[in-house]
Parts: C-alpha cells; structure tokens; sequence
C-alpha cells in the first residue's frame, strides 16, 4: 500500500492489479512503473502529493507469477499452472484466473475444458491466485452494492478497480458476464470515456458490438458485482510482448495519465468525473513573503471525454469554482474561496478562472492550493492542486521538499535522493547539515553548489537504522540548507524513517 501514514483515514482506495494472464508482458511493467512514479513525485508533484496523503494506494503488480515464469522463456502461456484438473498436454494445463472468480462463474465466455485457454477451473474461486485477489479487494473496499444483479451501487460509493491486461486498445467496464446494462452504467461509461480521453482507447461493455468478446467469472465484474466498486480492463497496446520503444512512447504516458486521474476520482468514482477537469494552474509567484499579494489563475474544461464513438458524453457549461487552502474542500471545516471567469461570464465549457489571495494569515513554509469545477449540472470535478511557499526573512532563496518518509527494515540503510533549487537572483552555494536526529544520518555531499537563479541538484542523504530497531520505532531527522552568501538565510526539510514488521513489508518499487 503507498500512502501517507500521517494523516489519517478513512481514505478511499485505488486498487491496479496486473499479469493475471502470464503472457501480457506489458501490464506488471505499467503497473511497477505507476507505483515507481508516485513514490518518485511525492513532495514535489502537489497533485501526487495530495493524491497520497489523502488515498490508499493499492498494487498487485504481479498475479499469476508462476505462468510468468514460464512466459518469460517465450511462451504465449496464459493461464496459471495449476496441473491436477485432468488436462495431460503440459503446454494447455493451468486456468484462466479471469475466468475462476466467484461471480457468476462458469457462464459465457469460459470453458469447462481442462486444456482450453479459458478453463474456467473446477469450481468458483478454485485457485489461490483467485482467492487472494478476491479477499484482498474484500479487506480494502467496504460492500456498497445490494445483492441483485439490477442494484446500483451507492451514488457516494468511493474506491476504483482496474485491471491491466494485453492486448486491445480498449477500456472495458462491467458487464462481461451478459450484454444487459450494469446498474451504474451512465457513470462507469463517463469514468470509462475519461480514461479513454487519456489513452485513446475505445471504451465499451464486452459483448458490444465492435467490442471485445463476453466473459464470466472476470475479476472486474467480481469487483463491481460482489462490493459494487468502479470496475474496469484497460487492454494495453497490440501485442503480447510490446515492444519497448513502444512501450515508452505511447502505453507507460498514455497510461500513466489515466492511472493518475482514476486515483483522483477514487473518492467519488460515480459523481466527480461527469464534473469539469481543473487545469493550468498557476500562481503570480510561487514563492512569496507572508503577505504580499497574489493571484492564482486555472482553466476548467468540461470536454474532455473520449469513446471513440461509443455514445456521447455530455459536455455542459461552467458555472462555478473554488479553492482551499491546504486542505481539500470535502474535508469537514473548510473554507473554500472562489475563483471568477477571467472573462467575467460564466457561459463555455471551457473557463478561463483568476482570483486574489490572502495571504496574510499563511505561516512561512509550503502550502498547497486545491482548485476545483462546477458545470451547470451541478457536478463538481476532480481537484487539481499547486505548492504555495512562503518565505520570511529567516528562508534561503532556495527549496527543499518539506517532508520525506520512507519505511525500512532494522539494521538496513535507507537512501534519500533530496534536491535543492536555488531560487535566488544570483549564483549561491547551499550547506548541507543534519540535526534533530537519533540514527545515525549522513548527507553527502555537504554542501550544494555553486548553482546558478533556478538551477537545481540532488544530494544523497543515508540513515542507517539500528539492528536493535522495533516496529513502530521512528526516527526524524531535520535537513538544514543554509546560503553560503548570506548565512542568516536558511530552509527546512524533514525527513521521517518508520519501522515496520518485515514480515509484512513486500517493497514493489524495482528500478529497471
């Protein structure tokens, strides 16, 4: 799970898994590199940032690894490999485990025949691989649907499913077990034709026509149907095993983008995505004394669906937005301030957005501004969000991230790559100090520079965690950059280890 332990739940929960078929090389590599990109971005991405501390991240990047392993030697193998269920050619045995969930199992779409590639298994949920995805998603989501198949899900109802398979070019939303309309159908078609803007994939319900072929016992119409969770398939790219020129230029940034708003949609999956998308923020000036004017300006754009075809979304006027100041608006408590058509009207779907803010009452250091928009249907979208710094007489013109975590292991060395910009007028030189902590921690280099008015450079920071750690210990450390022109001038950052049981830790972060 990737999170901000910090700040407390209930969170939503975004849940990616990926290689449920063996041969989809594609999907574990989307699925490792999105986890890679949180943990990379957070604290200088806001909208990262505030997607983690306010959601649950949840990945399975791999499902079925022992039919990988076979894969891997140049197999087309698709399913796992399971081999007792009476098929005796050992290039055919194994189910499919998309077609061995529980729900509605054994229908259209799965074969009752040990060596065909869509052997459904021998009974519902037969294989491990299968129960532990189903009682994991189980553990993460609350139920939020009724037990009929005609019961929509809760219009609040929070968290989003997503399974990554190869190939197609396609964004698949329930159902797969049957061509009837799922319950909640206008609004997984609207989440479904967002995604599809990001990829360009067609979006449609299996079965469809010029869409894929149906299928039953499938994880996504487990999820939607067992917990009523937003549930989809992307089906990545053409091929099996993609390329990796391919790969890098279209499958991981179209991806990406979609993987990204679907943890921003996460919260109210059936509501906010018929809302306009928040975009361009930008601030006078990023980086200000306490007090000085500002102005924050943004666009709101209620166009931007895709589905190829496959029905048409809706596309309304704006009428209204908003931001708050550190902590999102759906936060009980919060004061949320408008923003105006720079225009002076309210009349397009897509808005220019200005406003002034106060800045007076803001303590010194990094403040995050969330923006979001209303159209005339009364939805609001996803928020989108900007760092804010403020900077008193005692900071540096320089910055650090203001906050890093990481979760290690007794007796292990954690390594923290931190970046420094100078923000300042003219070349400056930064001294690297450590204070405040327990561990030992060691910065290295020292000292950062020269840099030239914008330039930026990473220093490593090493803490090396006592074997005699306990789970739950912690230890904070404060980082110090101080200009060597003018030593009176100084920033912070800290930096926070966490100990936790390693029998419970799987890091999914592997660089590659």
């Amino acid at each position: 799970m990737l999170t901000n332990t910090t700040i407390p739940g209930p969170k939503p929960a975004f849940y990616l898994i990926s290689a449920i078929h063996a041969r989809e090389f594609p999907t574990a590599e989307l699925a490792t590199r999105f986890a890679e990109y949180l943990v990379d971005n957070y604290s200088s991405d806001p909208d990262i940032t505030w997607l983690l501390d306010y959601a649950e991240v949840h990945i399975t990047p791999q499902v079925n690894p022992d039919g990988r392993k076979i894969a891997e030697n140049g197999d087309f193998w698709r399913k796992n490999t399971d081999n007792d269920d009476g098929c005796l050619n050992s290039s055919w045995w194994g189910t499919d485990l998309n077609r061995n969930s529980s729900f509605k199992w054994g229908g259209v779409g799965a074969s009752g025949s040990p060596c065909d590639e869509t052997y459904r298994g021998p009974s519902p949920a037969s294989e491990p691989e299968t129960q532990s995805i189903q009682n994991y998603a189980a553990a993460i989501f609350p139920d939020q649907r009724g037990p009929g198949d005609s019961d929509p899900a809760q219009e609040n109802a929070a968290g989003i499913f997503i399974t990554l398979h190869s190939y197609g070019n396609l964004v698949l939303f329930p159902w797969g077990w049957t061509n009837d309309s799922p319950p909640n159908d206008t609004s997984l078609e609207t989440l479904g034709r967002k995604f599809g803007f990001f990829t360009s994939y067609q979006v449609c319900q299996s079965g469809e026509d010029g869409c894929i072929y149906q299928t039953s016992g499938s994880t996504d119409d487990w999820i939607y149907g067992e917990l009523g969770v937003a549930s989809y398939t992307f089906e990545l790219g053409s091929t099996f095993f993609e390329s990796c020129q391919y790969f890098e230029d279209s499958i991981l940034p179209d991806n990406l983008q979609a993987l990204i708003y679907a943890l921003k949609a996460a919260r109210r999956p059936y509501k906010d995505p018929a809302g306009p998308e928040s975009l361009d923020l930008a601030l006078s000036a990023d980086h200000i004394a306490p007090g000085a004017g500002l102005t924050l300006t943004a666009a709101a754009d209620d166009t931007r669906y895709n589905s190829n075809g496959k029905g048409d979304e809706p596309v309304q006027t704006i009428t209204a937005a908003r931001f708050s100041i550190d902590i999102p608006s759906w936060v009980d408590g919060v004061t949320t301030y408008p923003l105006s058509a720079t225009d002076g009207n309210f009349d397009n779907s897509v808005e220019s957005l200005s406003t002034s803010i106060d800045t007076s009452a803001l303590a010194l250091g990094r403040h995050t501004i969330f923006v979001e928009s209303q159209d005339s249907g009364g939805n609001w979208g996803v928020p989108s969000a900007i760092f804010l710094w403020i900077a008193g007489e005692d900071y540096l013109p320089g910055i650090l991230p203001d906050q890093l975590t990481q979760v290690a292991h007794p007796g292990s060395v954690s390594t923290f790559a931190v970046q420094v910009t100078n923000l300042g007028t003219q070349d400056d030189t930064f001294i690297i100090q450590v204070s405040g902590n327990s561990w030992e921690t060691i910065p290295s280099p020292d000292s950062i520079g020269p840099l030239s008015p914008g330039q930026s450079l990473e220093f490593l920071v090493k803490v090396t965690i006592p074997e005699t750690a306990q789970v739950g210990d912690q230890d904070t450390t404060t980082l110090t950059a101080t200009s060597q022109g003018d030593p009176s001038k100084f920033t912070l950052a800290s930096l926070t280890i966490n100990i936790k049981n390693p029998d419970v830790f799987l890091p999914i972060i592997s660089r590659r």
